[in-house]
């Protein structure tokens, strides 16, 4: 196939080989690269390859551009449906990571409930023979743990969850067809919860959803984890309750201004951080990459992407 496609951010070079292989292949590394082009360049463009950006005065100044193919199942920095509006497709790399970001969701509660980092520093102080046993912890058997958005990854979070004897219960802007005891008021469901899971999408509809009133209804023996978006949470809020004592822990993956890390949450040994890998394995993120490829063939060999985001379906 002929088609131009522009290529954002830091791929792997499987992926930038097989966009090779089959399109003509314009790579930059900003929007300023993009906006320095040419009128005549960026009329080229058909196709645009991005990293979960795409900002809507970069669209517009793609006056032929078609679709846009995101690495990530989160595109809330893909402006999706100005795109759409302008006939654009949006795809993004949905369930080929919800293994991995589940699995980093569990790694994070069993790591802040069982204070990891703190055990393991414990341990290699040597602490534990000048002073004895370790402090003991929380186990996860028998806990409620809530979710926050029981998408895809969510239903594969309460499925591992299960290995682990939880009571799992979810909130969500409507009830879904399963088991899982549904809770409309996201307050009602932190109070009923010992863990608080977030992993709704990110963008302005979400934005602080976890605020000072849930964090405080979670409560002081209550454990908050994020895989989602930084931006759900209101992070100020949450740092200044586990300071306080009105938060037991925190497992964080996302913060709200990445890769800045409130310096608050560095020094607790309650809280346990990750520099937003939840998907973050060669093997999830070959996938990945492959999806974006996948998308952009399957859209311009029969108009058919594997994944176009609900913004685009309208137009396919």
């Amino acid at each position: 196939m002929s088609q131009k496609i522009l290529v954002v951010g830091d791929f792997h070079p499987s992926t930038i080989d097989r966009l090779k292989g089959e399109f003509d292949v314009v790579q930059v590394s900003s929007r300023d690269d993009i906006m320095a082009m040419s009128d005549d360049q960026r009329a080229e463009i058909e196709g645009f390859a991005t990293f979960g950006w795409g900002p809507a005065d970069v669209i517009d100044a793609l006056p032929n551009l078609k679709c846009i193919s995101s690495f990530g199942v989160g595109y809330d920095g893909v402006a999706a449906q100005h795109a759409a509006d302008k006939g654009v497709v949006t795809c993004h790399t949905p369930n080929v990571l919800n293994d991995d970001v589940a699995n980093t969701t569990i790694m994070l509660i069993l790591a802040t409930m069982r204070r990891l980092i703190a055990q393991e520093a414990y341990a290699r102080s040597g602490a534990w023979e000048r002073e004895g046993s370790a402090p003991l912890t929380h186990s996860i058997a028998g806990k409620t743990v809530g979710i926050v958005g029981l998408g895809r990854i969510g239903e594969a979070i309460a499925h591992k969850l299960s290995v682990f004897n939880c009571i799992t219960v979810y909130h969500s802007r409507s009830k879904k067809d399963v088991d899982y005891p549904y809770y409309a008021d996201l307050m009602e469901m932190a109070q009923a919860s010992d863990v608080l899971v977030v992993i709704t999408p990110g963008g302005p509809a979400t934005k602080h959803l976890v605020n000072r009133d849930v964090i405080d209804a979670l409560g002081p023996d209550g454990t908050l984890v994020n895989i989602s978006r930084g931006t759900v949470i209101d992070e100020e809020a949450m740092v200044l309750a586990l300071q306080e004592g009105r938060l037991g822990g925190a497992g964080l993956d996302v913060f709200e201004a990445e890769p800045k890390i409130p310096d608050g949450l560095k020094g607790l040994d309650n809280v346990t951080l990750t520099p937003h890998v939840g998907s973050a394995t060669y093997e999830t993120r070959q996938a990945m990459g492959d999806l974006v490829v996948d998308n952009i063939i399957g859209f311009f060999k029969d108009g058919k992407p594997i994944a176009p985001v609900p913004e685009a379906k309208g137009l396919l």
